[in-house]
């Protein structure tokens, strides 16, 4: 990982990020998905693939939001001219949170993952998203029923598994940040 705040370059994986991905494949072998999908950025669909996902469909609504000026810059660099610097409270990557409507453009996003998902995770069977880190936490604060910002609250590390479910019809975290 470089650690740059990336959302529309499309790096390749590292050979790190290969070997964390393969990783993930006695996890998730063996379990039946009703919907596979994956960010359409190529290290996601490539990590898909090295986790033996089969099937997995790229879906844009599962993108990495938009980090505007930020792009491809490291927060260590970030904070060199704003030492205050915080990605979750910042006006302009929060206006760009999934679940706003203030940024028009890429920055715009849906309050859910696409329409094929939207109607699957409260749905028959398990849908797996492979996506990105801040992406993933906002969907997990709105499914929790917290504000899209309150994903601040969930760190999620690379090359690990987690699971949303239901309790008492209600929405849980049942897994999280599981390695192999």
């Amino acid at each position: 990982m470089s650690g740059q705040h990336t959302s529309w370059t499309d790096l390749p994986l590292t050979e790190h990020g290969e070997e964390q991905a393969r990783s993930l494949a006695p996890l998730l072998s063996g379990r039946a998905f009703a919907l596979a999908l994956t960010s359409p950025l190529g290290r996601a669909i490539r990590t898909a693939e090295l986790a033996g996902i089969t099937g997995a469909v790229p879906d844009p609504e599962l993108h990495e939001w938009d980090y505007g000026a930020y792009e491809g810059v490291t927060t260590v660099d970030i904070h060199r001219t704003r030492p205050h610097w915080y990605l979750w409270t910042d006006d302009g990557c929060r206006r760009a949170l999934p679940d706003t409507r203030a940024s028009p453009g890429r920055g715009r996003r849906p309050r859910r993952p696409g329409p094929e998902a939207g109607g699957r995770l409260a749905g028959d069977g398990d849908v797996v998203l492979v996506a990105h880190a801040h992406f993933l936490r906002v969907l997990t604060a709105r499914r929790l029923g917290l504000p899209a910002a309150d994903g601040r609250l969930f760190q999620l590390a690379t090359g690990t598994v987690s699971r949303l479910s239901t309790e008492h019809d209600r929405p849980v975290i049942a897994e999280w940040n599981t390695r192999p």
